[in-house]
């Protein structure tokens, strides 16, 4: 015998994954946990067993519900789970993912679209973080087919905007942990900064390489993912984070000069694998490194002065861009940062969970 809970297959960003009501899922976080395992077919490299893609990308899982706050429209919260691995981590947030949520809602009925567009305030449970997300509403349910595009996607689809409101310490104590812009740990210059995603951010000629190397050379490259781990443990550590052996952050990200016509290039390690991309909160991330006089991204960075900045992040698909308003009385205060992502209902149904895994009661 199985027992199955209500779940929608979304697309969200670059990321895909199941998306479930929160109230369908066992309250005990254990048995949560055990439930998802099972649901992704982790652990189990291909995950042949669940609906996980093999992938650190596709091992993702968005629970959501009603917002208990005032001003709150919906609660998300994110899942990190691995192909390999037994955890269920919902420590860091996933901006991607976070793409799904409003269109998930209204397919749902959880929350009724406002006309063409609709605007809901999202509380992000794992980092208490906020942000506005709008997307096309205008035959009363959610647009999906449009001329928008992102990198990392194929296609075009309707425009899902991301603002997000507080994304400075979203999981360290502020937007640098350290102290300091730019540190030397484990002999490397690194910027240690969180403004959405714990980051390291290095310069990729400092451990010996260009930055434009591909994710499959990347992901080959033993010495340098051993020479990553090694400071990303002790970066771990500095940023107040304690013991990061078993945790999906901080993730580390290479930069070098553009040479596309972007502001940076990127190859970002997640934390063990090369992301084909970057991921949304990584980006924002190293935009406001782009932008802080000091960090490790000066010098390297191609910038243009404004109070508004618009960083093209240059990663092995493509570019994915995000806007930035400083405060112009202290430009290392990042007042704002939004940027643009699609999402799409890929299949509705119910997930299937053993018996022995689940005896079916969600409360």
């Amino acid at each position: 015998m199985q027992n199955s809970i209500p779940c929608l297959f979304m697309r969200g960003g670059t990321s895909r994954g199941p998306f479930f009501n929160a109230a369908d899922l066992p309250a005990d976080i254990s048995t949560r946990d055990s439930v998802l395992l099972s649901i992704m077919g982790s652990p189990d490299k291909r995950q042949i067993d669940g609906l996980g893609g093999a992938h650190p990308l596709t091992s993702k899982v968005g629970i959501v519900s009603r917002g208990s706050k005032p001003g709150v429209d919906l609660e998300f919260l994110f899942a990190q789970l691995q192909p390999e691995g037994d955890t269920v981590d919902t420590s860091p947030n996933c901006g991607n993912m976070l793409a799904a949520v409003v269109p998930f809602a209204l397919e749902t009925g959880m929350v009724e679209p406002h006309g063409d567009t609709t605007t809901l305030r999202v509380l992000t449970l794992n980092t208490g973080m906020q942000c506005d997300i709008t997307v096309l509403t205008r035959d009363g349910g959610v647009e999906y087919e449009g001329d928008a595009r992102i990198d990392g996607v194929p296609g075009t689809s309707a425009p899902i905007t991301i603002n997000f409101l507080d994304t400075a310490g979203s999981v360290c104590e502020g937007l640098l942990p350290t102290g300091r812009v730019r540190d030397v740990i484990d002999g490397t210059q690194v910027t240690c900064i969180d403004n959405g995603m714990p980051l390291v951010i290095l310069r990729a000629a400092d451990v010996g390489r260009t930055g434009y190397e591909s994710v499959a050379e990347m992901n080959a490259d033993t010495e340098l993912k051993a020479c990553i781990e090694r400071l990303r443990i002790a970066c771990g550590h500095a940023m107040g984070l304690g013991d990061v052996i078993a945790k999906n952050y901080p993730k580390m990200t290479l930069v070098a000069a553009p040479r596309e016509g972007g502001s940076i290039c990127t190859r970002s390690f997640i934390p063990h694998v090369c992301h084909d991309a970057i991921g949304v909160l990584a980006a924002v991330t190293v935009g406001t490194a782009c932008v802080l006089d000091g960090s490790v991204a000066q010098g390297v960075a191609v910038m243009a002065g404004a109070s508004t900045r618009k960083v093209s992040v240059e990663h092995p698909t493509g570019e994915f861009s995000v806007d930035l308003e400083l405060d112009p009385a202290n430009p290392h205060n990042v007042t704002k940062a939004a940027l643009l992502r699609t999402a799409r209902l890929l299949m509705r149904g119910e997930a299937m969970i053993p018996a022995s895994v689940w005896k079916g009661t969600a409360q």
